[in-house]
């Protein structure tokens, strides 16, 4: 082999090295899903809450960095997931098992373990669909959402003047019906959609300073309140999605065949 042919060979073939700054980024997530732990296992479970909400901010922040240096991979694609287990998947489960549902005995730590793994089924399915579904929907409900309505839902009980721990059924319920909506074909806006970078009305601004306003003013509420708006339109959103299709006599493309 020549050495011009060897030059060539050495430029094609697998970078080497990794980005830094959008996986320092997803590392911060993973840690600060691992704190969650750490915090739920003392009993600090406000804290633990939101901590999982900053591990959801970090997690929105790593693939923007990556798309805008121009520092996406494959890497940083599988490295985002395995973090994504542990921060929206483990660490609520276990701050749900430790706050709400250890006096439950085994019924308890079984619905614990039924978030996670319908949370990791959820991951995997997003991977497989990622380029087969449109970028301006979800089938099934984000895992980092799933986690932001546990997060909200603990720290709303604080906000109340709740302390300690709780035993009620419909903490139970909570996250039976959050496990199946991930694993489910229920169609949830991404926030992707191009069109929301484009020119909004005038009011559109006005309504998002509202909003922004009403969360610093009452953040435990107004988070669990928009957690839970978020929670339903999935399944409005679909159930008009489908009306539509059956007027138009069209099916949605995306079913149990693309799992």
């Amino acid at each position: 082999m020549s050495a011009k042919s060897a030059t060539t060979e050495k430029r094609s073939g697998p970078a080497r090295g990794v980005y830094l700054l959008p996986n320092l980024i997803t590392i911060g997530s993973m840690f600060a899903g691992f704190y969650v732990i750490i915090l739920s296992a003392d009993g600090n479970f406000e804290r633990a809450a939101w901590f999982i909400l900053v591990s959801c901010i970090l997690d929105g922040l790593d693939g923007k960095v990556a798309r805008l240096t121009g520092t996406s991979s494959k890497f940083g694609v599988e490295l985002d997931s395995l973090a994504d287990v542990i921060a929206f998947g483990v660490a609520p489960g276990v701050l749900m098992y430790t706050w709400a549902l250890r006096d439950f005995g085994k019924l308890g730590w079984l619905a614990a373990f039924l978030f996670v793994a319908c949370g990791a089924l959820r991951l995997a399915r997003f991977n497989v669909q990622v380029n087969t579904v449109e970028s301006k929907r979800f089938v099934g409900l984000p895992i980092p959402g799933a986690a932001a309505i546990i997060a909200t839902c603990v720290l709303l009980f604080y906000e109340m003047g709740g302390s300690g721990t709780v035993r009620q059924v419909s903490i139970m319920l909570l996250i039976y019906v959050l496990a199946f909506l991930m694993v489910s074909n229920v169609a949830y806006y991404s926030f992707k959609d191009p069109a929301l970078l484009k020119r909004q009305p005038f009011f559109f601004l006005v309504l998002a300073i509202i909003l922004l306003i009403s969360i610093v003013a009452k953040p435990e509420i107004m988070l669990f309140s928009l957690g839970c708006i978020y929670l339903v339109s999935g399944p409005i959103w679909t159930l008009k999605r489908k009306r539509t299709d059956k007027k138009l006599g069209t099916m949605d493309p995306v079913g149990d065949e693309d799992l």
